[in-house]
């Protein structure tokens, strides 16, 4: 049941992940690449898509649960801050991104267990 609901989720993140990766693609008013918004935008997508991909891996690997719990966590924690502040220009939840890039780092390391 457990690496199933990782699956499960991991498939909601990928889905999401292409779905705000098309607004990206389409929903910013400049077209500028350099435009610092759309710089965090592309990378919060890109990270996105990678740890998706990662709860795939999660659900097979020996601890699923916390391996997904963690990747989820890290990737709410800076996903979340940088497509914030892409899409609003709002930097307030800036400080949270290095501690999700923290806990992607350790979900990928709770994969070994």
């Amino acid at each position: 049941m457990t690496a199933c609901l990782v699956r499960r989720l991991a498939a909601l993140s990928g889905a999401s992940a292409v779905g705000l990766g098309a607004y990206g693609a389409h929903g910013f008013k400049s077209r500028d690449p350099g435009d610092y918004r759309i710089l965090l935008y592309e990378t919060a997508n890109k990270y996105h898509f990678y740890h998706s991909l990662a709860l795939l891996g999660a659900a097979h690997c020996g601890k699923p649960l916390l391996a997904g719990a963690v990747l989820l966590t890290g990737m709410g924690l800076f996903c979340g801050p940088l497509y914030h502040q892409a899409l609003t220009g709002d930097p307030a939840l800036g400080k949270l991104a290095p501690v999700g890039g923290v806990a992607m780092i350790a979900g990928w390391l709770a994969m070994i267990l």
